[in-house]
């Protein structure tokens, strides 16, 4: 890396910006991010821009629109002082569940945040684990989503689970998530068949698959109220799993979350920290934390240089 890229951090996951830039071999570029008396955000750019690679690093985790506020701000205020190029990192893609059109008269929200990020001045987007791949598909400008499976496999899974293991998709859509995890330790899949009524309330519904007596591993992309993989943990142990943990990118944990992990079966809960975790989450006992540093500073070097990023995506 050179003197023609600065790495710049909102407010939404210090730690993790530090991490990745200590990894690269660099520090953070000065800024102030400030508010005014009524909530309105205000950035200031500390040093010279004109003609770097500016990266923006900021999950846009909850708060999720003051964080995303932040984050454009900041890619305007980086755009107007004459930055070659902005790439948004955003570990976590706020609103990314609102890909589609699920009811009559409701919006598709992914699409207008890719709206706001294009319209901002981001010429390149760099997320892990997107709730929806197709949202890609919004942008007219490079987006590239990384998985955080190999972080997951190397930091936890691999050596733990094998043969006697199941690798359980929480919902229909996740089956490809779970296949390609149980391939890589030579485990088989299990599918939770559920139907959800409104937004952040699950009912489990049957068991695809043979559980009994097996070491079940959750795979999902996010965990919100836990409400989801609370309730497939309970059916799963129901069904005579020998034991159930959760492997999930983006520890959202929202509201009753918590409280609703140390009440159920399952053993412990993984996350990456795309999301930083609250205290309430570090002193739970339950949650396991392993870092993405390594694969988003990875991933902003061969951006930088050039290079082709299709191995981290295997």
């Amino acid at each position: 890396m050179n003197n023609r890229v600065c790495i710049f951090s909102g407010t939404a996951n210090p730690e993790l910006s530090e991490e990745i830039v200590s990894v690269l071999g660099l520090r953070l570029g000065a800024c102030r991010v400030s508010h005014f008396a009524d909530g309105e955000t205000f950035v200031e750019i500390k040093e010279n821009v004109r003609g770097v690679d500016a990266y923006v690093i900021q999950p846009t985790s909850k708060p999720v629109n003051q964080m995303m506020m932040e984050l454009l701000i900041m890619v305007d205020a980086l755009k107007r002082a004459s930055a070659a190029s902005i790439t948004a990192v955003m570990p976590y893609y706020g609103y990314a569940r609102q890909d589609r059109k699920v009811a009559p008269r409701t919006p598709i929200s992914a699409k207008l945040v890719a709206d706001l990020l294009s319209t901002s001045g981001v010429t390149r987007v760099l997320s892990v684990d997107l709730h929806a791949g197709q949202i890609q598909g919004f942008f007219n400008i490079p987006f590239d989503n990384l998985f955080a499976m190999s972080v997951m496999l190397d930091g936890y899974l691999r050596g733990r689970y094998g043969e006697d293991s199941v690798f359980v998709s929480p919902d229909a859509g996740g089956v490809e998530r779970a296949r390609a995890y149980s391939k890589r330790v030579g485990a088989t899949v299990a599918i939770i068949d559920k139907r959800r009524e409104r937004a952040n309330v699950s009912e489990v519904m049957n068991i695809i698959g043979d559980v009994k007596d097996k070491h079940c591993v959750i795979v999902d992309d996010l965990i919100d109220t836990a409400g989801t993989v609370c309730n497939a943990a309970k059916a799963l142990s129901e069904q005579g799993a020998a034991s159930v943990v959760v492997c999930a990118t983006h520890g959202v944990l929202s509201g009753p979350a918590i409280s609703r992990i140390i009440e159920s079966p399952i053993k412990e809960v993984v996350v990456t920290n795309t999301v930083q975790l609250t205290a309430e989450a570090k002193a739970s006992g339950k949650i396991r934390q392993l870092s993405v540093a390594g694969i988003i500073a990875e991933a902003i070097r061969r951006i930088h240089h050039g290079e082709s990023l299709s191995s981290l995506f295997a």
